[in-house]
């Protein structure tokens, strides 16, 4: 893709208008049992599609006029119950919506909120990447998700 500012900026936007907004509630629960978000803007298209809960994994996938061009792999869980399950996707959620342009894959390299701490650390960038984020109660690692994608060539 040519205009990799406009690819971050669309990826973005569709993670903040999926999952990390009503997320669950859009979801297409389809017969593999798997769950799809979709997102559209002009001849963009996106997909998260992932399976499970507790452990998950899924990918994302953004295509161009119908071709594949950007894909991400993920895989994530919840390592203690100190706190609800509940409470602690929610945060993921509001930390979640902060993504930001530049490094469009998960949420900020850091966000507090009381006792709940996120961190995302990435190597690399849209093009090419690997990361891992984490979140802690109270100094705890109680989730972690591992993630990696870039840019993919179609002829």
């Amino acid at each position: 893709m040519e205009d990799i500012n406009k690819l971050s900026i669309f990826i973005r936007n569709a993670k903040q208008n999926t999952y990390s907004s009503d997320g669950e509630s859009e979801e297409i629960i389809l017969d593999d049992c798997s769950k799809e978000l979709n997102y559209k803007e002009g001849n963009l298209n996106y997909r998260d599609r992932y399976f499970g809960f507790n452990p998950f994994s899924g990918e994302e996938i953004v295509w161009k006029n119908d071709k594949a061009i950007w894909s991400m792999n993920y895989y994530g869980l919840i390592t203690a119950s100190i706190i609800p399950v509940k409470e602690v996707y929610g945060f993921l959620k509001k930390t979640l919506q902060k993504v930001n342009k530049d490094n469009p894959f998960r949420g900020p390299e850091y966000f507090k909120e009381g006792d709940i701490e996120y961190s995302n650390k990435t190597e690399g960038n849209i093009k090419k990447f690997i990361g891992v984020e984490t979140i802690s109660y109270k100094g705890k690692k109680i989730y972690h998700l591992h993630y990696h994608g870039g840019t993919i060539k179609t002829s």
